[in-house]
């Protein structure tokens, strides 16, 4: 997958990709952890679950970084906290499928694309880099200038928590669904 740390090597799109990076990591880890969850029943598996695809990232990443690309930019294990939420919801409504989808959706959803936001600020981001340390040898009016922050409604984050929490509903319900297409 695209994995949601990659937003960051699209500098013309940085923020748009970052919004949608964020929702099909949301929509991929919800599908997944709620067919997981009420296919076992089990509260805890929707985390087990995002642990499995947090190591395979790591693993076919460190191919990535076998061949020079930046590793530390690229892995940002954001799904498990999200996961950890998803079991929440299902442990706390006694195991309820339709309060999964519906609160659990919605947690992930609006928690991911700030899980991941949080994670990513602890990344060194070489852009930012060149904007804050402008080389001294650079006329004045080539010294780059720090682009001004969008209001709420460009914020990458709120977008990507509003949608994500929209579709992540929706997600959910596919990942219940496909437990009973054969059954039912």
């Amino acid at each position: 997958t695209i994995n949601a740390g990659d937003y960051i090597f699209y500098t013309d799109w940085a923020w748009t990709s970052f919004t949608v990076f964020s929702i099909s990591q949301t929509l991929m880890l919800v599908v997944g952890a709620t067919y997981y969850l009420t296919f076992t029943g089990v509260p805890g598996t929707a985390t087990y679950y995002a642990l499995i695809m947090t190591v395979y990232t790591w693993v076919a990443k460190g191919a990535w970084f076998a061949l020079g690309y930046p590793y530390d930019f690229i892995v940002t294990p954001v799904w498990l906290p999200s996961a950890m939420l998803l079991d929440l919801a299902y442990w706390a409504t006694k195991r309820n499928k339709h309060s999964l989808i519906l609160f659990g959706g919605v947690l992930v959803g609006m928690s991911l694309p700030l899980f991941n936001m949080v994670n990513l600020i602890t990344v060194a981001d070489p852009l930012e880099t060149a904007f804050k340390y402008p080389r001294p040898t650079l006329p004045p009016y080539m010294t780059p200038i720090e682009p001004q922050v969008g209001k709420f409604y460009n914020s990458p984050v709120a977008l990507g928590a509003g949608a994500g929490a929209v579709l992540s509903v929706t997600m959910a319900a596919l990942g219940v669904k496909l437990n009973t297409w054969t059954y039912n």
